[in-house]
């Protein structure tokens, strides 16, 4: 029997996908709370050769 790669991946990323979206709940009430546009969030970046969230 073999494993396909959805069987095989699907229980990573359904975990992985709960947190991410977890997280950016926690990023729009941080934005909100200090009244500045969410967006902003997802170009930030930690180094300057680093993608920013939104990529």
């Amino acid at each position: 029997m073999t494993i396909s790669f959805y069987e095989a991946s699907v229980g990573v990323f359904v975990p992985y996908l709960r947190n991410l979206s977890i997280l950016l709940d926690k990023g729009v009430a941080y934005a909100e709370a200090r009244k500045f546009n969410p967006t902003v969030l997802l170009g930030t970046r930690l180094a300057p050769d680093m993608y920013d969230l939104a990529q």
